[in-house]
């Protein structure tokens, strides 16, 4: 049977490698044969214990993928074997949902998504409805491809969830992947933009440059500031942690924005009034929808978004503890599995 990396516990460490047997597809799915699947900071949370997300388990890790569909359910239309497919991450959605009745489907209460509320792609086969499935561009390799998902949260964050416009000088904090491709999604949109960390990062700052970014340690008042003393336009949170939002606050200018894209389980601790005197919009940002997808998958075909260099590197799937800790140290920025 295949071997599939799977969350069995809430336990810090509960991830292992077992054997699973292939899903059994129903009338509007398909059975996707998995190429690469990209490993993300929410695995690596539910690998360490200190997710903040209910879980299904024993659940197979795994929301960032791309394969070959290898069958199809009797109601299936437009999908053959062998078409070289992308999946979004809604695998269960009320299709009544006032929210997917809009569009938002990826904020309707009821969804579930791969690797933590049904089984996900770090296997051999994963079961996706095929409404969620898109295309490949001819050229586009998988091990690209597959990150599609996360270059979907950053365009939502980025373009949809903020208001950037040509000239701005934004600030992204947290320089792991979804922040590192908020910032390439920002230049795209004509920004300036400085990428923020700790000593720790140096290595995945220098992938940040790689995108025409400043790489900032520590303080960036200096830099947020440096145009006319009042701060910078606005500010893209995409840190682990609660307490990015003070510096977001501190370094925002009046009337600018924060989109916040980054998750924290831990309490914020301090006090909302910056907020209010500097009239600043604070705006969530989570997953994505089908025109997302489809436009990202254009830029990516078209070169004008490149995820090589965020690539740290593809390991088989046997040794996925190997690529989850170069991941989790910050040695590489992402981590790339291949099943097959």
């Amino acid at each position: 049977m295949p071997a599939a990396v799977v969350n069995f516990a809430p336990a810090k460490g509960s991830v292992e490698l077992r054997e699973v047997g292939p899903p059994e597809i129903g009338p509007h799915d398909v059975l996707l044969e998995v190429q690469n699947v990209g490993v993300c900071g929410s695995d690596l949370h539910q690998w360490s214990g200190d997710h903040s997300w209910q879980v299904n388990y024993p659940v197979v890790l795994g929301h960032e993928f791309g394969g070959t569909i290898a069958a199809v359910g009797t109601d299936v239309e437009g999908w053959q074997c062998g078409d070289r497919v992308v999946s979004e991450t809604a695998a269960v959605i009320s299709a009544d949902s006032p929210l997917t009745r809009r569009g938002l489907y990826n904020l309707d209460p009821t969804r579930k998504g791969f690797g933590y509320g049904v089984n996900g792609a770090m296997t051999r086969f994963v079961r996706v409805p095929a409404r969620i499935l898109h295309r490949v561009p001819e050229g586009l390799p998988f091990e690209q491809a597959c990150l599609t998902e996360p270059c979907c949260v950053a365009y939502n964050a980025t373009v949809k969830n903020a208001r950037i416009e040509p000239g701005d000088r934004v600030v992204v904090l947290g320089p792991g992947t979804i922040g590192i491709l908020c910032a390439a999604m920002a230049r795209l949109c004509g920004a300036e933009v400085a990428v923020v960390g700790l000593e720790a990062d140096r290595g995945r700052l220098a992938v940040a440059r790689a995108y025409g970014c400043e790489a900032v340690i520590g303080n960036v008042k200096d830099w947020a500031c440096a145009r006319d003393g009042l701060g910078c336009d606005g500010v893209i949170d995409a840190a682990g942690v609660s307490a990015t939002l003070a510096t977001a606050l501190d370094v925002v200018r009046p009337a600018g924005w924060i989109s916040k894209v980054g998750w924290g389980r831990q309490p914020l601790g301090i006090s909302l009034d910056p907020l209010v005197q500097k009239n600043v919009t604070l705006q969530g940002s989570y997953s994505h929808n089908w025109p997302i997808w489809e436009r990202v998958l254009a830029l990516l075909a078209s070169g004008q978004l490149d995820v090589k260099p965020i690539i740290g590197g593809v390991w088989p799937l046997e040794q996925w503890h190997e690529a989850f800790e170069r991941m989790h140290s910050g040695a590489v920025v992402k981590s790339v599995l291949a099943p097959v």
